[in-house]
This record gives structure tokens, sequence and C-alpha cells, in this order.
């Protein structure tokens, strides 16, 4: 390959759109089971230029001829170039990261920082939080020793007030792990997380439920791949190209998620939706009934409302760790908090509103069989959507396109208001 990436495990990467959209290059994955198979590629130098991720960071270094000063410093290489068989490393995780954090409002000056993981992004991290000021950098890790606290010793510290995840818990396909409980930093003031695949972690998550700045890798993985490339080709970008390909990628990542009452329209209106988008669509309710085989009142009837809930969760979990789709969810997805967290770590979710006497009774709907089983139902729920929405929408009943336009707009708001 002529550029590329080198890693143990690639699945979840975004890069090679990222690299295609600021270089307009072919962009290659490689993946490399271990040390031997990296020492095979390094040896045949068979590409031009080359990122270099988890956890290969430290080992490539020895093969570089030449380390740039942020490489040697921090001890880590995410860059390598081939220049006539001679290879030069460098780190661009360092500008990338610390621009990400600076625009996302993560203050490190005269901060306690907490760095969570051991691994070549610490060392990034490290060297930030140092050169921004910070008033004492702590590391944790599973093992704890040699100057790296445990998960343990760290929760400890209640001083803490800035958690920087440099670790690769939480990533795809793992979504839903985490290493801290954030309540027990009580002067906490922000988070950064390494992690860009889902875009909200959990750690991001409880970040979010503080109302603390929370913010994902994605900006710093376009922009380390903007420096990444200019040291690839030998061109100078401009730093906005790292807020537009940002912008960009996002919009094309994010899931566009309905929900609201049984009837408010989310079926249809999302179908519009997805193909003014170019998306696939998804209704969750039919998802449900694929995977267990038999109708929604046939799940009812057998395993009662328990049973088609777990059916639910399960298909929330499926869905929301996918991208770029629009999904409408069945009325009662938001009684559980593990379905919005699942549909929120991908998605923008819109409610849709629409006034009682506009919404379907019967039909396919078990638990909306009647005029006053909806009003009771909708008093309960209403603000179960409102709290998991991003973005509220009216339904008036009027035109689907003009449904559709609000619903979009709403999504394109929510994004630029960056609440992924």
């Amino acid at each position: 390959m002529d550029y590329g990436l080198i890693g143990k495990k690639l699945g979840h990467s975004f890069s090679a759109p990222i690299h295609e959209e600021l270089g307009g290059y072919r962009y290659q994955l490689r993946e490399l089971p271990d040390e031997t198979a990296l020492a095979e590629f390094l040896r045949k130098r068979e590409f031009k230029a080359i990122n270099v991720t988890i956890p290969y960071k430290q080992a490539v270094m020895p093969a570089c001829a030449y380390l740039d000063p942020a490489a040697k410093a921090i001890g880590a290489v995410n860059t390598i170039v081939n220049r006539n068989g001679v290879l030069s490393g460098y780190n661009t995780d360092y500008a990338g990261a610390r621009r990400a954090m600076r625009r996302g409002g993560v203050e490190l000056a005269g901060r306690v920082v907490l760095i969570l993981g051991t691994g070549g992004t610490r060392r990034t991290f490290s060297a930030i939080a140092r050169d921004e000021g910070a008033r004492e950098i702590l590391v944790a890790g599973r093992s704890g020793g040699d100057g790296v606290l445990t998960y343990g010793e760290a929760a400890r510290r209640a001083d803490v007030q800035v958690v920087l995840n440099a670790s690769p818990a939480g990533m795809w396909p793992h979504n839903g792990e985490c290493l801290v409980d954030l309540s027990v930093w009580p002067a906490l003031e922000s988070v950064f997380d390494a992690v860009y695949n889902p875009l909200e972690t959990r750690l991001l998550w409880q970040a979010k439920q503080r109302g603390l700045p929370a913010v994902n890798g994605l900006a710093m993985l376009v922009g380390q791949a903007k420096y990444a490339s200019e040291h690839f080709t030998g061109r100078s970008i401009p730093d906005e190209e790292i807020d537009r390909v940002h912008r960009t990628l996002l919009g094309r990542l994010a899931n566009l998620v309905l929900v609201g009452m049984p009837g408010c329209g989310k079926t249809r209106i999302g179908r519009l939706a997805a193909q003014a988008l170019g998306r696939d669509f998804v209704d969750m309710d039919a998802e449900i009934e694929k995977a267990a085989g038999m109708s929604i009142p046939d799940i009812f009837s057998r395993e009662g409302e328990q049973g088609f809930r777990d059916r639910e969760t399960r298909v929330a979990e499926i869905l929301g760790a996918r991208t770029g789709l629009v999904i409408a969810t069945g009325g009662g997805a938001v009684l559980r908090g593990e379905n919005v967290r699942a549909l929120r770590q991908n998605g923008v979710i819109v409610y849709m509103q629409r006034s009682l006497d506009q919404l379907a009774v019967g039909g396919n709907r078990p638990l909306s069989s009647s005029r006053e089983a909806l009003e009771k139902m909708l008093a309960a729920r209403a603000p179960l959507y409102e709290a998991a929405a991003h973005r509220v929408v009216f339904n008036t009943g009027g035109p689907p396109s003009l449904a559709r336009r609000d619903v979009l707009a709403a999504f394109r708001q929510a994004l630029d208001a960056g609440v992924l």
C-alpha cells in the first residue's frame, strides 16, 4: 500500500475516510496480529507513509532512523514516512489532541489531571498536560505500581479536576465498558476521551449527565490526520480543514433516532428522512419481530411485556452501536435508561410530539388499545421522551414533507451544537 494505518485491530477505525477527504489519496488499513508481523512489515518497507495505532506506537520506534522532537519527548510514534527506504517517525497525536482539548473546553492549566491507561496515548496526554501547565498529573492503570495508581486508588483522590481517557476502554466492540465512576470526583470539571467509536462512550455519558464538557476523540483523530497528511505529502493543509472534515464525518456517522408515542409518525417520517439523507432506515419494532420470528402482539401474549422489553433492549444495543442510520424506536423504548444510553452513543435523539387526538388507537400496539390508555401512557412517558431527546419536533399531521424538514433541521442543529 502507499498510505494507510497499521495496528492490531482496526475494525473501529474511521481513518480512511478522513485521510481520503484531507489528502485525496487512497488510504488502507493493515491489521498486524503481533510484533513478528510488525517487524516483517517494517522490514519490507512497502509503503510511502503510514499511521500507527494501538499497540505499536512504541514498538515501531527502533525502526525509525529519524525521530522528530515530539516523538522523542513523548516516547511514541504514530506517523512514519518512508523516504527512499529510510524511515522517519513523528508524533502528530500531540498536536491533534491538544487542539481538540482546547476547542472542546478542556482546561488543564492549574488542574489536577488524571489520565486513564498506561499505553502510548498516555505519554501524549502527559506531555500535553505538562505543557499546558497542569498542577499535578496522575496516571491510573489496572495493576498500578511504578508511579501508576490503581483505579481504586485514583477514586480516592477527591481533588481530581480533569479526566483524560488514554485507554481503549469503551471502544467498539466493547461499547459500554467504563473504567471509572465519575461521581467519586466532586471537583471534576471536564472529561476528554480518546475513543471515537462510539461517539459517546459511557465515560462521556457520565460527564454529560453532570453537565460537564465531555469531548470524544474524533476531533483529535481528524487533527492528527491533518498533521500526518502534511508529513505524507509535503503539502500544507489549513487548520480550518480539521473543522470541516470533522463536521462532514460527524454528519455521516451520527444516527438520527426518533422517539415518541405510538402513532406520532416516527416510521413514516423516518423513512422520508432516510431517503433525504441517503441512509438506511431501521424500524426497531420490525427488527424485534424479525429476531423473534413472531409479531409484537404474539411476543406480548407469550412472554409478557417484560419479555418484549428485554428483546427491545438487545435490539437497541445492536442498532445503537452502528452508525449512519435513521432509527424509528417503539413508543416504550425510553422506559429503560439502558436503551437511551445505547441509542445516544452514536445518535442524535429527536422527540416527535403529536397531539393526543391525532395518535392512532389499537392496531399492532398492545398497550394503546383505547383513548384512555393512550392518555395515561402519554402522561407517563412525555417526561421520559423529553429527558432522552436532544431536540423536540412537533408533528402537526400536515404534509409529511414538513415534518421531515423539521426533523432534519433538528438533527443538523443538534450536531452543530456539539451534542456528540
